[in-house]
């Protein structure tokens, strides 16, 4: 029988060697490398693609873990979370801070026998690897031109080359703001997103070191341009930029002349980079604008989708069923901030949906 290759990911020293011993004890497994840190868990994963990962709560909890989680997905790696003691071994419940219900993401309690540990272990890559795809290795930075149809990616989208950029208050543009769960849901709201689609500005809560990630793949995985916010540059029709994994806020750095930037380090409602930065610095252009706040936690982004819609922006916040944490999208509705509260299938349509009305009354005017 082949032998199941484990990473051992926690920042517990204790707790790492105690699961080391464990699995390197059970017949038909072996540990290939422990890592205390999500970035080293990260390059080692990429580098071994091993048939399961245990891995500690605290790791799994961190945000950048969706990023990560994500990213391999399809190559058929089984995630174990070790839980607090005495948790139930189920599938990763996470209260505080929940992912996606996934088919590979399972938790067991850090005080769980050993007996107990290797059996779940049994039981997560029994077929795992019969079914692992001849897949092509998540890249940590995006992927040079020409883009590959092969490995892990989705098929080639077709897509057009980036026009020139959007200037004027009347051009449309679409602002999204997510954290928790936002991963999926920003895969969700841009698969309908056509390769011409309105200028579009994404903040998504997560650690350093994942932005680039993250970008990648939703780039992917979309028919227009996806690109990491790097700094001053003209909004264009075409192109997502994503602010995330940057210790700057993604802002409309000038209204007049349609140019985003990264401007300033200080926290706002608690983050770096805040969705309420970006939303009140669009403020002046609100008339044109459609904004959403999606799935997350805390209330980031409610204040500055109020003010868009106080100025004559389309404003929308998910609804509580589809949500993974309803937080901000809550707190948007509390404040009376969104026009309309829809569930994330429907988010993506109804944003093409204003831009495509606001170009046309645009053009109505130009006449």
């Amino acid at each position: 029988m082949a032998t199941h290759s484990v990473i051992v990911a926690t920042p517990d020293g204790l707790q790492r060697s105690r699961l080391a011993r464990i699995v390197d004890n059970a017949p038909d497994f072996e540990v290939i490398a422990s890592t205390s840190d999500l970035m080293n868990t990260y390059n080692e994963v990429e580098e071994h693609l091993p048939n399961a990962v245990l891995i500690s709560e605290v790791l799994a909890n961190l945000p950048e873990f969706e990023v990560m989680h994500a990213l391999f997905s399809t190559l058929d790696i089984r995630w174990l979370v070790i839980t607090a003691r005495g948790a139930a071994s189920a599938r990763l419940a996470r209260p505080h801070k929940p992912l996606r219900s996934s088919a590979d993401l399972f938790s067991i309690p850090v005080d769980s026998s050993a007996d107990t540990v290797i059996e779940q272990l049994k039981s997560l890559t029994r077929t795992a690897a019969s079914r692992r795809p001849a897949a092509k290795k998540p890249t940590y930075c995006p992927p040079p031109a020409p883009r590959r149809t092969t490995g892990t990616q989705a098929p080639d989208l077709p897509r057009r080359s980036p026009t020139a950029s959007t200037r004027g208050q009347g051009s449309p543009l679409i602002l999204i703001g997510a954290s928790t769960g936002g991963v999926d849901a920003l895969l969700s709201v841009l698969d309908s997103f056509p390769a011409d689609c309105p200028p579009t500005l994404i903040v998504q809560h997560t650690g350093s070191g994942f932005g680039e990630s993250l970008a990648s793949l939703l780039d992917r995985q979309c028919r227009a341009r996806v690109e990491l916010a790097t700094g001053s540059r003209p909004l264009r029709p075409g192109v997502v930029t994503v602010g995330a994994g940057v210790r700057r806020h993604l802002v409309i750095e000038d209204c007049a002349n349609g140019t985003l930037g990264l401007s300033g380090e200080t926290p706002i409602s608690g983050h770096v980079p805040s969705v309420d930065a970006l939303f009140q610095s669009a403020v002046p252009l609100a008339p044109s604008i459609a904004a959403a706040l999606l799935t997350g936690m805390g209330r980031d982004g409610a204040e500055g989708l109020k003010a868009l819609r106080d100025a004559g922006a389309m404003t929308i916040a998910q609804d509580q069923a589809t949500a993974v944490v309803y937080g901000m999208p809550r707190a948007a509705a509390e404040l009376d901030a969104a026009v309309r509260i829809m569930p994330l299938n429907r988010i993506g349509p109804a944003l093409l949906q204003h831009a495509a009305g606001s170009r046309q009354e645009r053009r109505e005017v130009i006449r």
